[in-house]
């Protein structure tokens, strides 16, 4: 293998020898033994040269400034070394760069890709009646299950725990594992204590924390960016009703743009702002329920009436913007889109705040109830599966190095 064939990452990549290379203007069309190609633009390669000034070795981080590129094609020539590696000379000093094909082979592959590793998102409607479900009691101590349950966090936005320790401080060990925790104002974790004999005292400050219906929502609409995954974790529930709802807002979304495009245009298009009150804390943040983003980007639900303050849209827009508000909330909390069940003591359960409408029954009788909940960020989650999807597989496509 060659050895000055670095890689501007920390990663190990199998060797995969090229077998030919053409310099087609500004593009270098590399080739494999098995028929893959890859139009590799010369900027971009010269920008990844770790042995020729383009990637710092310590930090693996790209140091050209990009005022001092080349105008026109950059190469002046290109071969492949007798071990496959690539072997480029840049103009304008003739200074040769060699590629490690294993690293080039992956970006033709499109395992570069932000979904690498990550499972299709799967929609879901009342056909399921369950989260899909794990066993909490082996999830510290088996991989797999922590990876299956990760990753269905990412493919259904909800996934389950069964039979967890009810420890207080068992979910932040839990979720040391995945990655670091969203702190918010709420703090790193926090509980919701639903006693109704105290309905009414000045220790209920939330109406969680009452044994009130809690309609389908998604957390802290109030913040730039919401946080991404939010964990509950049942420690006591002696209260009878007040089963947890979730609905899956991709496909409320989906079924809102095919059947009602004009409530769809309307949540999609105009903004509320949506504002955290109290003495010590002012987050406000404007948005439409449906925040699309930017193109690839995953859905952001911003649906929380009691942090709605204020239409921030035209006056002639604000009664469309109600009645598709009043029309996605029904729709939402809707049978054919609603999965319910109830909470007993060691669930734990993960679901995507961004996308997944959560609410909770009232509670029919008396009773406490205790959870605790933590939110992490959803780049930690999918930093975690694709770390552990790789290690699961027989030939791992990478390693750390």
């Amino acid at each position: 293998m060659t050895v000055q064939a670095l890689t501007p990452d920390f990663y190990a990549y199998a060797w995969s020898p090229l077998a030919s290379v053409t310099v087609d203007g500004s593009f270098l069309r590399l080739v494999w033994a098995d028929g893959t190609t890859y139009e590799a633009f010369d900027l971009w390669l010269r920008e990844n040269a770790v042995d020729a000034g383009g990637v710092d070795l310590a930090t693996r981080e790209g140091i050209m400034d990009p005022a001092h590129h080349v105008d026109g094609p950059a190469a002046e020539s290109a071969t492949i070394t007798d071990d496959g590696a690539l072997l480029v000379t840049w103009k304008p000093d003739d200074v040769v760069a060699t590629y490690h094909p294993g690293w080039l082979r992956h970006v033709a592959d499109s395992q570069h890709r932000p979904s690498s590793f990550l499972p299709d998102l799967v929609t879901w409607t009342s056909d399921i009646i369950e989260p899909p479900t794990y066993d909490g009691a082996t999830v510290l101590t088996d991989p797999e299950v922590l990876r299956a349950w990760s990753t269905d966090l990412l493919r259904h936005g909800i996934a389950r725990l069964r039979n967890a320790p009810t420890e207080e401080d068992f979910l932040l060990e839990l979720m040391g594992r995945i990655g670091p925790v969203r702190d918010t104002n709420f703090g790193p974790i926090w509980d919701v204590k639903a006693d109704i004999e105290l309905a009414g005292s000045d220790l209920t400050n939330s109406t969680a924390n009452t044994n009130l219906r809690l309609p389908p929502h998604t957390d802290l609409p109030t913040r730039e960016t919401p946080p991404g995954f939010q964990f509950l974790h049942c420690l006591v529930n002696e209260a009878e009703g007040g089963n947890s709802t979730m609905a899956d807002g991709a496909a409320v979304a989906a079924h809102i743009a095919e059947h009602h495009p004009h409530h769809y245009q309307a949540l999609t298009t105009l903004n509320w702002v949506f504002f955290n009150r109290g003495p010590n804390i002012d987050h406000r943040w404007s948005g439409p329920m449906i925040d699309l983003g930017v193109e690839g980007a995953p859905l952001t639900f911003r649906a929380f009436h009691p942090v709605r303050a204020f239409p921030d849209m035209d006056q002639a827009d604000m009664p469309r913007a109600y009645s598709a508000m009043k029309f996605f909330s029904a729709l939402a909390a809707d049978p054919q889109f609603r999965l319910s069940y109830p909470f007993v003591p060691g669930d734990i359960v993960g679901f995507d705040n961004r996308r997944i409408l959560h609410g909770r029954d009232a509670f029919s009788s008396g009773g406490k109830r205790h959870l605790r909940g933590t939110y992490v960020d959803q780049d930690e989650v999918r930093s975690f599966v694709r770390v552990a999807t790789r290690r699961s597989r027989a030939n791992p496509v990478f390693e750390p190095a």
